[in-house]
């Protein structure tokens, strides 16, 4: 089982030496170069945070190797952050993530196991959501709390927002978020939408204007790495990379199909559908082209610590 090999791998590692943040030039994390970025003064804003993983969800001994894994995958990179840089005490028993290093092979099972780990705390059934995943934080931000640490989440949605592109800016410099959009298909009516499925990446970067309608993101993204598909790529991780997005804003009739309630006898599915008006942020960017879907940003988790 995952998790027992996660415990093993982690009882082989050598854990004596106390673990303490490192000096930015040697933080594990982030594709090199990078520059820490702070910039909230005035109508503009520019926030990056380096040392954030860019682990790969596709992986040996996950659930579809991987497929649905974004979520568990995307949260540990907000960990390693929290951990590498800040050197908070996250982990579970005695794997800590502030002992690992996603690039070294000889970690590369642990680090799997510590996504599964997540995974399993988020409620994975299928796929995880934002809900889940900060559950999972909790756990695994818990040996911090015990250490004297003060943690804490939430969410921000796209919906009623007037300054969603400020919220992601003043979030982020506190600590990496997680994005999640919504692949949208064609509606039944012209000009209407239709959620088809959802991914989940982790922002490192923000540029842009406090209540603007556009942002340019860099993101931490665990289901594009370069080599997917390539030789051994299920049991090796990629080159981190930090890869260039836009957001801009939309107002449109999203349809939602109607839903089949396994509590009562009818069969609810057969109903008509709903439209409801809403804001998103469509996602765009180089890697980002799709014919069949556009990428609609929904909203996003925030986390932040103290000692």
């Amino acid at each position: 089982m995952i998790r027992n090999a996660l415990l093993a791998a982690a009882a082989t590692a050598t854990l004596a030496t106390a673990f303490a943040p490192m000096a930015s030039a040697d933080v594990i994390g982030t594709p090199p170069p990078c520059v820490n970025a702070s910039d909230l003064a005035g109508p503009d804003f520019n926030v990056r945070k380096c040392g954030v993983s860019d682990v790969d969800q596709f992986r040996t001994n996950l659930e579809s190797d991987g497929n649905a894994y974004c979520g568990p995958a995307s949260l540990y990179n907000v960990l390693h952050y929290w951990a590498h840089v800040k050197g908070a005490p996250i982990g579970w028993g005695p794997v800590k993530v502030g002992y690992l290093d996603p690039m070294k092979q000889a970690d590369y099972s642990t680090v799997t196991g510590s996504i599964s780990k997540i995974g399993t705390d988020a409620g994975y059934d299928g796929g995880t959501s934002l809900t889940g995943l900060r559950a999972a934080w909790d756990n695994a931000t818990l040996p911090a709390r015990n250490a004297g640490w003060q943690t804490t989440r939430g969410r921000v949605s796209t919906l009623d927002n007037p300054d969603f592109a400020g919220d992601i800016a003043r979030k982020l410099n506190e600590g990496p978020i997680q994005l999640v959009y919504g692949r949208y298909k064609k509606g039944p009516l012209n000009d209407t939408l239709q959620r088809t499925g959802g991914h989940i990446v982790t922002v490192v970067s923000a540029t842009g204007s406090f209540g603007g309608n556009t942002v340019k993101l860099k993101l931490a993204d665990p289901g594009r790495a370069w080599d997917h598909g390539q030789g051994d790529y299920l049991n090796t991780q990629s080159a981190y990379e930090a890869l260039d997005v836009t957001l801009t804003k939309r107002h449109f009739l999203q349809y939602s199909p109607a839903v089949d309630d396994k509590n009562t006898a009818e069969d609810e599915s057969q109903e008509p559908g709903t439209y409801t008006w809403v804001d998103r942020w469509e996602l765009t960017g180089p890697r980002y082209v799709s014919d069949t879907t556009r990428q609609m940003v929904e909203g996003f988790n925030w986390f932040d610590m103290a000692k």
